[in-house]
């Protein structure tokens, strides 16, 4: 894909986990749950649990801290790090199947937008805590085995030392992309993903989802319920609502976004 030379906008770069899909409630808690009763575990995260888990991210680190808080016994099991990473495992493999099943559809706007994007040449890249064998998978099966291979950089997982609130990722997928941040914008849905992409210095819009809503979003250019649709549009929560022309978020207000912060 070759990179946008009139516009200010060269690349997008979107989240995984609550921003591409509603991946959270219904797909990686009911996986954590049914990898704990396999491994022979009376741990239950219920919906109000898992949103306090979510202020950890990764899925390891999250069992990790859950260890800490609420089963500290466990501890002590020998090789903890190996057994964490095969419980994870275990959990990746039922959030797999979910997404197989077609049970975690795309948010409102994702679809449309990533081909508006590279319609107008605009380069379009993840960057994600979430396994790469999570994001492939979402790809495949909500926009088509092909699809893999129209983002220009998918930045997952371990691939950092790092993980948000941290920047790292985002540095990562800037270097691949070979891009200065002032030249991209980040689609995210958590306050974790805001500092991580506003410490390396992108503009960011927060799209919502049902566990972040109540989160600080301070310094996001445009925060709303999701990207929106023709016949749905969104709600704009904060930020310069004139940008959005035709009430929901294209390829087109993006790139006003940033010329009007280029000018200002």
């Amino acid at each position: 894909m070759s990179q946008n030379k009139i516009a200010p906008l060269s690349a997008v770069l979107f989240d995984v986990d609550g921003t591409l899909a509603d991946t959270e409630r219904d797909g990686h808690r009911p996986a954590f749950n049914a990898a704990f009763q396999e491994f022979g575990l009376n741990w239950y995260w219920d919906v109000e649990l898992y949103g306090k888990l979510l202020q950890i991210t990764g899925g390891k680190e999250r069992i990790r801290f859950y260890l800490e808080k609420y089963a500290p016994d466990a501890l002590n099991r020998e090789n903890l790090s190996d057994w964490i990473a095969k419980l994870h495992k275990t959990k990746t493999r039922y959030f797999l199947d979910l997404l197989e099943k077609g049970n975690i559809p795309l948010r409102p706007g994702i679809a449309r937008l990533i081909n508006e994007l590279r319609q107008q040449g605009i380069k379009i890249a993840i960057a994600t805590t979430t396994t790469l064998e999570n994001v492939t998978s979402l790809l495949k099966f909500t926009l088509g085995e092909e699809s893999i291979n129209w983002f220009d950089v998918i930045g997952a997982g371990d691939i950092v030392p790092q993980k948000k609130p941290a920047p790292d990722i985002y540095h990562w997928v800037l270097e691949q992309l070979a891009l200065q941040p002032q030249y991209c914008i980040a689609i995210e849905d958590s306050e974790n993903g805001l500092k991580s992409s506003l410490s390396a210095g992108l503009k960011t819009i927060i799209t919502v989802s049902e566990y972040t809503h109540s989160q600080n979003f301070h310094g996001a250019a445009l925060v709303l319920t999701d990207l929106g649709e023709p016949d749905k549009q969104p709600t704009i929560l904060s930020g310069d609502a004139s940008i959005l022309n035709n009430k929901w978020i294209d390829a087109n207000n993006l790139v006003t976004l940033m010329e009007k912060t280029r000018n200002s």
